[in-house]
Protein backbone atom coordinates (compact mmCIF):
# COMPACT_ATOMS: atom_id res chain seq x y z
CA UNK A 1 0.00 0.00 0.00
CA UNK A 2 1.15 3.55 -0.81
CA UNK A 3 2.16 5.89 1.84
CA UNK A 4 -0.94 8.35 2.11
CA UNK A 5 1.25 10.90 3.17
CA UNK A 6 3.05 11.28 -0.58
CA UNK A 7 0.50 13.01 -2.17
CA UNK A 8 -0.49 15.20 1.18
CA UNK A 9 3.25 16.33 1.57
CA UNK A 10 3.72 17.40 -2.03
CA UNK A 11 -0.10 19.22 -2.63
CA UNK A 12 2.27 22.24 -0.49
CA UNK A 13 2.05 23.34 -4.15
CA UNK A 14 0.24 21.56 -7.19
CA UNK A 15 0.08 21.87 -11.07
CA UNK A 16 -3.99 21.93 -11.51
CA UNK A 17 -5.64 19.28 -14.16
CA UNK A 18 -6.22 21.05 -17.27
CA UNK A 19 -7.63 19.26 -20.05
CA UNK A 20 -5.39 19.12 -23.09
CA UNK A 21 -3.15 20.52 -21.17
CA UNK A 22 -1.31 17.81 -18.27
CA UNK A 23 -0.89 15.06 -20.37
CA UNK A 24 1.79 12.78 -19.57
CA UNK A 25 4.44 14.99 -21.63
CA UNK A 26 3.81 17.85 -20.09
CA UNK A 27 4.17 16.05 -16.50
CA UNK A 28 7.14 15.00 -17.51
CA UNK A 29 8.36 18.90 -18.74
CA UNK A 30 7.35 19.81 -15.55
CA UNK A 31 8.71 17.06 -12.96
CA UNK A 32 12.31 18.50 -14.59
CA UNK A 33 11.67 21.55 -12.80
CA UNK A 34 10.22 20.40 -9.51
CA UNK A 35 10.59 17.13 -7.77
CA UNK A 36 8.28 17.60 -5.04
CA UNK A 37 5.24 19.49 -6.59
CA UNK A 38 2.15 17.47 -7.25
CA UNK A 39 1.82 17.26 -10.55
CA UNK A 40 -2.49 15.95 -11.89
CA UNK A 41 -3.25 14.18 -14.85
CA UNK A 42 -5.94 15.60 -17.07
CA UNK A 43 -9.68 14.52 -15.96
CA UNK A 44 -10.42 10.97 -16.69
CA UNK A 45 -14.02 10.44 -16.89
CA UNK A 46 -14.70 7.03 -14.99
CA UNK A 47 -17.54 5.63 -17.52
CA UNK A 48 -14.92 6.49 -20.03
CA UNK A 49 -12.78 3.70 -18.15
CA UNK A 50 -15.26 1.65 -16.64
CA UNK A 51 -17.55 1.03 -19.72
CA UNK A 52 -15.62 2.24 -22.70
CA UNK A 53 -12.31 0.44 -21.75
CA UNK A 54 -9.80 3.31 -22.22
CA UNK A 55 -7.45 2.51 -19.77
CA UNK A 56 -4.53 3.21 -21.73
CA UNK A 57 -5.70 7.27 -20.46
CA UNK A 58 -4.01 6.19 -17.26
CA UNK A 59 -0.81 5.48 -18.41
CA UNK A 60 1.82 7.48 -17.02
CA UNK A 61 5.66 6.84 -15.99
CA UNK A 62 7.03 6.60 -12.44
CA UNK A 63 9.47 9.63 -12.77
CA UNK A 64 6.36 11.56 -12.82
CA UNK A 65 5.39 10.86 -9.36
CA UNK A 66 4.38 12.26 -6.71
CA UNK A 67 1.10 12.38 -9.70
CA UNK A 68 -2.61 12.48 -8.65
CA UNK A 69 -5.11 11.39 -11.09
CA UNK A 70 -8.39 13.27 -11.41
CA UNK A 71 -11.56 11.41 -12.05
CA UNK A 72 -15.02 12.68 -13.51
CA UNK A 73 -18.47 10.62 -12.59
CA UNK A 74 -21.30 10.57 -10.40
CA UNK A 75 -21.93 7.55 -10.23
CA UNK A 76 -20.67 5.81 -6.89
CA UNK A 77 -20.23 2.42 -8.00
CA UNK A 78 -18.92 3.31 -11.32
CA UNK A 79 -16.01 5.69 -9.43
CA UNK A 80 -15.17 3.41 -7.27
CA UNK A 81 -14.47 1.01 -9.78
CA UNK A 82 -12.41 3.03 -11.65
CA UNK A 83 -10.46 4.81 -8.84
CA UNK A 84 -9.45 1.09 -7.98
CA UNK A 85 -7.79 0.92 -11.57
CA UNK A 86 -6.44 4.35 -10.96
CA UNK A 87 -4.79 2.91 -7.20
CA UNK A 88 -3.65 -0.41 -9.57
CA UNK A 89 -1.30 1.77 -11.95
CA UNK A 90 0.02 3.69 -8.79
CA UNK A 91 -1.47 7.24 -8.54
CA UNK A 92 -0.63 8.85 -5.77
CA UNK A 93 -3.88 10.13 -4.91
CA UNK A 94 -7.63 9.75 -6.70
CA UNK A 95 -9.14 13.42 -7.22
CA UNK A 96 -12.89 13.97 -7.50
CA UNK A 97 -13.50 16.66 -10.12
CA UNK A 98 -16.69 18.93 -9.08
CA UNK A 99 -15.71 22.04 -10.50
CA UNK A 100 -15.46 21.77 -13.98
CA UNK A 101 -18.16 23.62 -15.49
CA UNK A 102 -18.03 22.51 -19.47
CA UNK A 103 -21.15 21.54 -21.21
CA UNK A 104 -19.89 18.40 -21.97
CA UNK A 105 -19.21 17.60 -18.23
CA UNK A 106 -22.73 19.02 -17.32
CA UNK A 107 -24.27 16.91 -19.66
CA UNK A 108 -22.53 13.20 -18.03
CA UNK A 109 -24.03 14.83 -14.68
CA UNK A 110 -20.50 15.66 -13.07
CA UNK A 111 -17.99 18.32 -12.69
CA UNK A 112 -19.38 21.56 -11.05
CA UNK A 113 -23.08 20.71 -11.17
CA UNK A 114 -22.44 18.81 -8.12
CA UNK A 115 -21.85 21.40 -6.26
CA UNK A 116 -25.98 21.47 -6.17
CA UNK A 117 -25.50 17.76 -4.42
CA UNK A 118 -23.50 17.60 -1.96
CA UNK A 119 -25.16 14.26 -0.81
CA UNK A 120 -24.68 12.57 -4.05
CA UNK A 121 -20.58 13.89 -3.69
CA UNK A 122 -20.42 12.48 -0.52
CA UNK A 123 -21.41 9.01 -1.10
CA UNK A 124 -19.17 8.99 -4.20
CA UNK A 125 -16.67 9.79 -2.05
CA UNK A 126 -17.42 7.38 0.56
CA UNK A 127 -17.43 4.55 -2.63
CA UNK A 128 -14.41 5.52 -3.72
CA UNK A 129 -12.51 5.71 -0.30
CA UNK A 130 -14.27 2.19 0.32
CA UNK A 131 -11.55 0.80 -2.44
CA UNK A 132 -9.02 3.21 -2.39
CA UNK A 133 -4.83 2.84 -1.11
CA UNK A 134 -4.33 6.15 -1.59
CA UNK A 135 -6.13 9.69 -0.65
CA UNK A 136 -9.48 10.46 -2.14
CA UNK A 137 -9.85 14.16 -2.54
CA UNK A 138 -12.10 16.59 -4.23
CA UNK A 139 -11.49 19.80 -6.37
CA UNK A 140 -14.28 21.90 -5.98
CA UNK A 141 -15.96 25.60 -6.66
CA UNK A 142 -17.08 28.34 -4.31
CA UNK A 143 -20.60 27.73 -5.62
CA UNK A 144 -22.18 27.53 -9.20
CA UNK A 145 -24.85 30.25 -10.65
CA UNK A 146 -27.46 31.59 -7.78
CA UNK A 147 -25.66 30.07 -4.85
CA UNK A 148 -24.63 31.87 -2.04
CA UNK A 149 -21.85 30.91 -1.54
CA UNK A 150 -21.18 31.89 2.06
CA UNK A 151 -23.87 29.41 3.00
CA UNK A 152 -23.50 26.26 0.46
CA UNK A 153 -19.38 26.09 1.05
CA UNK A 154 -19.42 25.49 4.65
CA UNK A 155 -22.19 22.86 4.07
CA UNK A 156 -20.41 21.40 1.34
CA UNK A 157 -16.74 20.68 3.04
CA UNK A 158 -19.02 19.50 6.10
CA UNK A 159 -20.39 16.44 3.96
CA UNK A 160 -16.84 16.21 2.67
CA UNK A 161 -15.69 15.93 6.07
CA UNK A 162 -18.35 13.75 7.61
CA UNK A 163 -17.59 11.20 4.29
CA UNK A 164 -14.09 11.26 5.38
CA UNK A 165 -12.45 13.03 2.86
CA UNK A 166 -9.45 14.88 4.64
CA UNK A 167 -7.76 17.34 1.33
CA UNK A 168 -9.79 19.57 -0.91
CA UNK A 169 -8.61 22.09 -3.34
CA UNK A 170 -11.31 25.45 -3.25
CA UNK A 171 -11.09 27.47 -7.34
CA UNK A 172 -11.72 30.49 -5.63
CA UNK A 173 -14.39 31.28 -8.06
CA UNK A 174 -17.94 30.34 -8.45
CA UNK A 175 -18.68 28.62 -11.62
CA UNK A 176 -21.96 29.86 -13.88
CA UNK A 177 -23.15 26.70 -16.14
CA UNK A 178 -25.03 28.93 -18.34
CA UNK A 179 -24.02 31.74 -20.18
CA UNK A 180 -20.42 31.70 -19.30
CA UNK A 181 -17.95 29.31 -21.42
CA UNK A 182 -14.89 27.48 -19.23
CA UNK A 183 -12.66 29.70 -20.64
CA UNK A 184 -14.92 32.63 -19.62
CA UNK A 185 -15.49 30.88 -15.97
CA UNK A 186 -11.52 31.35 -15.59
CA UNK A 187 -11.72 34.63 -15.63
CA UNK A 188 -15.16 36.44 -15.38
CA UNK A 189 -16.65 35.54 -11.70
CA UNK A 190 -14.45 37.54 -9.17
CA UNK A 191 -12.10 35.63 -7.33
CA UNK A 192 -12.78 35.51 -3.30
CA UNK A 193 -10.20 34.46 -1.69
CA UNK A 194 -11.17 36.09 1.91
CA UNK A 195 -13.95 33.45 1.36
CA UNK A 196 -11.55 30.14 0.99
CA UNK A 197 -9.22 31.78 4.01
CA UNK A 198 -12.30 31.85 5.98
CA UNK A 199 -13.00 28.15 5.46
CA UNK A 200 -9.23 27.22 6.34
CA UNK A 201 -10.04 28.96 10.03
CA UNK A 202 -13.70 26.88 9.75
CA UNK A 203 -12.23 23.72 9.14
CA UNK A 204 -8.82 23.58 10.43
CA UNK A 205 -8.71 19.50 10.62
CA UNK A 206 -8.87 20.04 6.73
CA UNK A 207 -6.23 20.16 4.24
CA UNK A 208 -7.65 23.30 2.25
CA UNK A 209 -5.63 24.06 -0.85
CA UNK A 210 -6.82 27.24 -3.12
CA UNK A 211 -6.66 27.53 -6.86
CA UNK A 212 -7.70 30.40 -9.18
CA UNK A 213 -5.84 33.31 -10.19
CA UNK A 214 -2.30 32.82 -8.55
CA UNK A 215 0.45 33.41 -10.82
CA UNK A 216 3.49 34.68 -9.52
CA UNK A 217 6.16 32.84 -6.67
CA UNK A 218 5.15 35.94 -4.59
CA UNK A 219 1.25 35.25 -4.53
CA UNK A 220 1.51 31.66 -4.00
CA UNK A 221 3.83 32.04 -0.29
CA UNK A 222 1.51 35.01 0.27
CA UNK A 223 -1.74 32.22 -0.01
CA UNK A 224 0.82 29.37 2.05
CA UNK A 225 0.72 31.82 5.11
CA UNK A 226 -3.17 31.35 5.07
CA UNK A 227 -3.53 27.96 3.18
CA UNK A 228 -1.97 24.40 3.74
CA UNK A 229 -1.70 24.34 0.13
CA UNK A 230 -1.98 26.52 -3.58
CA UNK A 231 -2.94 24.76 -6.58
CA UNK A 232 -1.31 26.90 -10.07
CA UNK A 233 -3.05 26.17 -13.44
CA UNK A 234 -2.43 27.97 -16.60
CA UNK A 235 0.35 30.41 -15.08
CA UNK A 236 2.22 26.90 -14.06
CA UNK A 237 1.57 25.95 -18.29
CA UNK A 238 2.40 29.40 -19.94
CA UNK A 239 5.63 30.25 -17.45
CA UNK A 240 6.46 26.81 -15.85
CA UNK A 241 9.91 27.95 -15.28
CA UNK A 242 8.70 31.01 -13.04
CA UNK A 243 6.01 29.37 -11.29
CA UNK A 244 8.28 25.53 -10.83
CA UNK A 245 11.88 26.61 -11.23
CA UNK A 246 12.64 27.79 -7.44
CA UNK A 247 9.48 26.02 -5.80
CA UNK A 248 11.40 23.06 -4.37
CA UNK A 249 13.44 25.56 -2.45
CA UNK A 250 11.13 28.04 -1.60
CA UNK A 251 8.28 26.10 -0.60
CA UNK A 252 10.12 22.47 0.02
CA UNK A 253 12.85 23.32 1.44
CA UNK A 254 15.05 20.96 -0.93
CA UNK A 255 18.74 22.50 -1.11
CA UNK A 256 19.67 21.15 -4.75
CA UNK A 257 20.90 23.36 -7.10
CA UNK A 258 17.76 23.13 -9.93
CA UNK A 259 18.55 22.88 -13.47
CA UNK A 260 19.04 25.71 -15.63
CA UNK A 261 15.96 26.46 -18.50
CA UNK A 262 19.39 24.96 -21.31
CA UNK A 263 19.92 21.95 -18.54
CA UNK A 264 15.57 21.26 -18.96
CA UNK A 265 15.97 21.25 -22.72
CA UNK A 266 19.27 18.52 -22.70
CA UNK A 267 17.14 16.94 -19.73
CA UNK A 268 14.02 16.31 -22.32
CA UNK A 269 16.47 14.71 -24.79
CA UNK A 270 16.13 10.88 -23.81
CA UNK A 271 12.43 11.39 -23.71
CA UNK A 272 11.95 13.15 -26.95
CA UNK A 273 13.86 10.56 -28.39
CA UNK A 274 12.32 7.74 -27.09
CA UNK A 275 8.61 9.47 -28.03
CA UNK A 276 9.98 9.69 -31.70
CA UNK A 277 11.23 6.30 -31.81
CA UNK A 278 7.93 4.85 -30.47
CA UNK A 279 6.08 5.98 -33.57
CA UNK A 280 5.29 10.16 -31.67
CA UNK A 281 5.60 13.18 -33.04
CA UNK A 282 8.04 16.07 -32.32
CA UNK A 283 5.04 18.46 -31.54
CA UNK A 284 3.19 16.45 -29.27
CA UNK A 285 6.14 16.88 -26.86
CA UNK A 286 7.03 20.45 -27.41
CA UNK A 287 3.63 22.13 -27.29
CA UNK A 288 4.39 21.69 -23.58
CA UNK A 289 7.79 23.67 -23.52
CA UNK A 290 6.73 26.29 -25.68
CA UNK A 291 6.62 28.69 -22.02
CA UNK A 292 9.96 27.95 -21.03
CA UNK A 293 12.04 30.64 -21.48
CA UNK A 294 9.23 33.25 -20.91
CA UNK A 295 9.84 36.33 -20.02
CA UNK A 296 13.31 36.02 -21.45
CA UNK A 297 15.44 37.22 -23.64
CA UNK A 298 14.79 35.15 -27.06
CA UNK A 299 11.32 33.72 -25.84
CA UNK A 300 10.14 34.52 -29.31
CA UNK A 301 12.65 33.05 -31.57
CA UNK A 302 12.57 29.66 -29.00
CA UNK A 303 8.88 29.91 -29.76
CA UNK A 304 8.35 30.39 -33.42
CA UNK A 305 11.22 27.60 -33.96
CA UNK A 306 9.33 25.12 -32.38
CA UNK A 307 5.60 26.03 -33.59
CA UNK A 308 6.81 26.34 -37.13
CA UNK A 309 9.45 23.18 -37.41
CA UNK A 310 8.08 20.73 -35.04
CA UNK A 311 4.82 20.05 -37.32
CA UNK A 312 7.19 19.20 -40.40
CA UNK A 313 8.04 15.40 -41.14
CA UNK A 314 10.53 14.35 -39.59
CA UNK A 315 11.65 16.76 -36.99
CA UNK A 316 13.36 15.74 -34.06
CA UNK A 317 15.39 17.02 -31.24
CA UNK A 318 18.05 18.72 -33.59
CA UNK A 319 15.04 21.63 -34.12
CA UNK A 320 15.09 22.43 -30.44
CA UNK A 321 18.92 21.92 -30.54
CA UNK A 322 18.11 24.81 -33.03
CA UNK A 323 15.66 27.06 -31.21
CA UNK A 324 18.03 26.83 -27.58
CA UNK A 325 20.86 28.08 -29.82
CA UNK A 326 18.61 30.74 -31.02
CA UNK A 327 17.67 31.65 -27.85
CA UNK A 328 21.32 31.92 -26.46
CA UNK A 329 22.48 33.92 -29.35
CA UNK A 330 20.48 36.84 -28.15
Amino acid sequence: MKNKSTACNASRLSVAPMMDWTDRHCRTFHRLMSHHALLYTEMVTAPALVRGGARHLLTFSNQEHPVAVQLGGSDPVELAEATKMCCDEGYDEVNLNVGCPSDRVQSGAFGAILMRDPDLVARCVSAMRAVSSVDVTVKCRIGVDDQVAEDILPDFLTKMQSAGVTRLTIHARKAWLQGLSPKENRDIPPLDYDLVHAMKRAFPDLHLSINGGIATEEAMLEQLDVMDGVMVGRAAYYQPYDILGNADALIYGDTRTPLSRAEIVFAMQEYIERHLSGGGKLGQVTRHMLGLFAGQPGARRWRRILSEGAPREGADFALVHEALKAVEAV
